[in-house]
């Protein structure tokens, strides 16, 4: 029972959030508008904390995604900007993104160098060619309508009696990520060659799996979602800030090891960084609704990773 209760320790504690926002205010919180709300608030953690999940599974680190994320944004408002069609911007940003990736993973595997420098390093040199792109400023004029409506885009697919209720598009294109990377990390043989060289790398290697190969398109993947990220973020604002998406870098990680108390292996699990993201989601909403100062959420989520790392150990310890 002890052991049922730190394994689900998690989602009872998610709900309890859930409970107390809705008590303390019914008439705003829990109605479907807002949940529906919060789907669209937490679709860009879900997108980059994914990435992160990649880069877990394979026991590696990627500290650039935030600075991805950034890079991406601004880079693909300037091209709107300068007439390039937006399909086109996109192309060539996920292309940008995931070459950096894959060169952070070519880097981390072909001279066996620790991955959080590697990266952070990267990242570093993300956040000055961001700065140059944009000259340090907010990009927001001469953005066009295309540029924004894949994240201000909703549908009307709801209905109860007389309400209808929209459905934002980044909700949507958030639940078709999820599904899809959880579809290759469990359906796949590439997702369970990651999960055995983030197992056991050694024996992943003996096995004659490509851990290299493995880990550089994990590396890849990764900084493709973070650049997705940037993009909607840049969109759904209408405008691309040279730090917009840094303030992602830590939840994204959060939500991974939130995760991975679901998980009874407690390995990193892309419907626990689903549930994971949720909480941090609620709980954002919740506080914003109770008018609390932007600085109570950064202690929460700073507690709440202390927590699931703790928890997340005395599961391994368990398991032994």
């Amino acid at each position: 029972m002890k052991y049922d209760f730190k394994r689900y320790g998690t989602l009872i504690a998610g709900g309890c959030i859930l409970v107390i926002f809705s008590l303390l205010r019914p008439e705003t919180f829990f109605t479907v508008n807002n949940f529906i709300n919060i789907s669209r608030q937490m679709s860009l953690l879900v997108i980059i904390g994914l990435g992160a999940t990649l880069i877990m599974t394979v026991d590696e680190f990627d500290l650039s995604i935030g600075a991805m994320a950034s890079f991406a944004g601004i880079l693909a408002a300037k091209l709107a900007v300068q007439g390039v069609p937006f399909s086109l911007a996109i192309l060539i940003v996920a292309t940008a993104c995931f070459s950096i990736g894959w060169f952070n993973g070519f880097l981390v595997t072909r001279f066996n160098i620790l991955s959080f420098i590697t990266t952070l390093a990267m990242g570093t040199v993300l956040g000055g060619i961001t700065f140059k792109l944009s000259g340090g400023a907010t990009i927001f004029q001469g953005i066009p309508k295309a540029f924004t409506s894949l994240g201000t885009k909703s549908f009307a697919i709801l209905s109860f009696g007389a309400s209808q209720f929209r459905i934002p598009l980044l909700s949507l294109l958030m639940l078709a990520f999820t599904v899809l990377l959880w579809f290759v990390m469990g359906h796949t043989i590439f997702g369970r060659r990651l999960y055995a060289v983030g197992g056991n790398p050694v024996a992943a290697t003996l096995s004659g799996l490509p851990v290299a190969r493995d880990k550089r398109l994990a590396f890849a993947l990764s900084a493709l979602l973070a650049g997705c990220t940037g993009i909607l973020l840049a969109s759904r604002l209408g405008s691309a800030t040279p730090t917009g998406g840094d303030s992602y870098f830590l939840k994204a990680y959060a939500t991974v090891f939130l995760g991975r108390t679901l998980n009874q292996e407690g390995v990193p699990d892309v419907w626990g960084t689903f549930v994971g993201a949720a909480i941090f989601g609620i709980l954002a909403n919740g506080l914003t609704i109770l008018q609390m100062p932007s600085y109570i959420q950064d202690i929460l989520t700073g507690a709440i990773i202390i927590v699931a790392v703790i928890a997340q150990k005395q599961l391994g310890e368990r398991r032994q």
